[in-house]
């Protein structure tokens, strides 16, 4: 049975998907997570970081599949900043956090590395299950078509270069559904492409994949919004889609 799903475009000069962060680097992983998307969602809805209850149960409902319509390339930033004893800095937990030590640990500047994804574009078809509760699939989309506060993928410098949404779709299964919209780069970008490589959940069938060939990636994409962590581990599939007949050969 055909369900209806909003198509987004996740398009930007610098985009980043998160990752795991030691130390001072920070990675970008391939695709975007649950919790980006819920974050992107709750933001334009107007939800606040202490509105965890609900943001846990719109991470609860989100479906969706990506399909990298051009693969672009990992981008490596170089952060040096000097901090000294009274300067602070906002965190996520609401409170601004300083420095302690002595005088002399002042005198290196802070280091640090952030990953970014430079020329890559992802379309995402994405529903919400049940689709009866609040807030709607068409909420959702009016409140991506007119968001409450800025909205930026990953990181706040990493600006969208167009509205989000791009409209609606059907299929089977969220995989399904991104496999009907047209690809969202030009033709001469679409030849330079090996393939356009998809992400899909494995329980969320059918998978139109090419020749059925594709790999199994376990991810950890879903955020404890109470606790303020990622946790546990997702079961995802990646493989090749076919946006056309010439695809298959």
């Amino acid at each position: 049975m055909n369900k209806d799903h909003l198509i987004l475009c996740l398009d930007a000069p610098l985009m980043s998907f998160g990752g795991v962060v030691i130390d001072n680097f920070g990675e970008t992983d391939d695709w975007p997570s649950a919790s980006l998307l819920v974050g992107i969602i709750g933001n334009a809805l107007g939800y606040r970081r202490t509105d965890r209850e609900d943001l846990q149960a719109l991470q609860a409902r989100l479906v969706f599949a990506c399909r990298a319509d051009c693969e672009g390339e990992r981008l490596r930033d170089f952060q040096a900043a000097a901090l000294n004893k009274n300067d602070k800095g906002w965190t996520t937990h609401e409170q601004p956090e300083g420095r302690d030590g002595g005088a002399k640990t002042y005198m290196g500047k802070h280091l640090r590395y952030r990953f970014y994804w430079t020329d890559r574009v992802i379309t995402v078809a994405l529903r919400l299950e049940p689709a009866e509760d609040d807030p709607s699939l068409d909420q959702v989309a009016k409140a991506l078509d007119y968001p409450a506060r800025p909205l930026f993928i990953g990181r706040k410098p990493c600006l969208p270069a167009a509205p989000l949404l791009v409209g609606q779709g059907r299929g089977e299964s969220a995989l399904d559904a991104v496999a009907k919209v047209p690809a969202m780069v030009d033709r001469e970008q679409r030849q330079r492409q090996v393939g356009h490589i998809a992400f899909a959940p494995v329980h969320d069938r059918p998978h139109p994949f090419v020749r059925d060939q594709h790999r199994e990636v376990r991810v950890s994409g879903r955020r404890n919004w109470v606790s303020d962590v990622h946790g546990g581990e997702q079961r995802w599939l990646e493989g090749r889609l076919a946006l056309s007949a010439e695809d298959l050969l």
